[in-house]
């Protein structure tokens, strides 16, 4: 009896870290379902991902596992159409099963409104501007070789105007608009974000960074993006009938790059930016909407 006692027992902890094991396998490979972390933030979003993902395969294999055991090794013999023992009520089980998944939701709740608070989103009914985000570090997940400004203060601020149905980048510095959102790498951006007239979004999957933008509010939001390259920007929230045509392409590049591009472009006088929602509209037929905004008059069209 003690051999077969030991043997279950060593049989359920030798599951129970295959399980394990498992799990957190499956939860490592969760980085690589998702874009290229591009911005500091982006590890935040990611690990909690990661989390979600080890949590849920640990809970399937372990219900999935627990009903393959019981087919296997506790199905009726074969002609036995006998009814089982008649078990009924269990307080210690019923209390575990209800108070383990009470735990865990508390968990998932607090873990995610954390990172919710790091990285600084504001919903609709939130009126003040918002600097740094809590507990947020200038460089969070930076990579340890790359050149990170480390101060709190953004070394770019950009002013960002959204409108049906178009993104209009505006770089205070310089006095340069532009329809293509660049960013340098490795240092703090701070976005003025305004609606000319309805709610908007701003989300770059790349980033893991989705914002509502409200009507006659100006919402003042940080990031820092740390991986070279373009990205897509779009609208998160339905705008109206050409929302799907309001995107635009986010270049990050080195800090030089930046500045050149930003003298470059300060030399060209400013133009009307092509817009497809404009395009769209002009060759509808009998197509009653709203109609877009004027195309926007930019130094640099993208």
């Amino acid at each position: 009896m003690k051999i077969q006692k030991l043997l279950k027992i060593l049989t359920f902890a030798t599951s129970a870290i295959a399980l394990t094991t498992t799990s957190l396998w499956i939860g490592k490979q969760a980085y690589s379902w998702l874009p290229p972390q591009a911005a500091a933030e982006s590890r935040l979003v990611d690990d909690l991902i990661s989390f979600l993902v080890t949590l849920g395969a640990f809970i399937f294999l372990g219900v999935t596992g627990t009903l393959m055991y019981s087919v296997i090794f506790h199905r009726a013999k074969k002609g036995e159409i006998a009814d089982g023992p008649p078990i009924e009520g269990n307080i210690t089980l019923e209390v575990v099963w209800t108070a383990i998944p009470i735990m865990l939701v508390l968990w998932i709740a607090g873990y995610s409104y954390q990172i919710y608070e790091q990285m600084g989103i504001q919903g609709p009914n939130e009126h003040v501007h918002f600097h740094m985000p809590m507990g947020m570090e200038a460089a969070y997940a930076a990579p340890k070789d790359a050149p990170v400004d480390t101060t709190t203060e953004p070394i770019e601020k950009i002013d960002v105007l959204a409108k049906q149905w178009a993104w209009v980048f505006h770089y205070p510095e310089k006095n340069v608009t532009s329809s293509e959102l660049h960013l340098p790498a490795n240092k703090r951006v701070r976005l003025a974000l305004q609606s000319e007239d309805v709610l908007h979004g701003l989300y770059v999957p790349a980033f893991r960074l989705k914002q509502d933008i409200v009507p006659n509010q100006t919402i003042d939001f940080e990031f820092t993006p740390i991986r070279l390259g373009k990205y897509q920007l779009t609208d998160s929230q339905y705008s109206g009938t050409y929302f799907a045509t309001m995107q635009a392409d986010v270049v990050v590049e080195s800090p030089e790059d930046y500045q050149q591009w930003l003298t470059k472009a300060a030399t060209r006088k400013p133009s009307p930016a092509k817009n497809q929602a404009v395009s769209e509209y002009a060759q509808a037929d009998g197509w009653t909407t709203v109609a877009p905004a004027a195309p926007p008059l930019v130094n640099y069209p993208g």
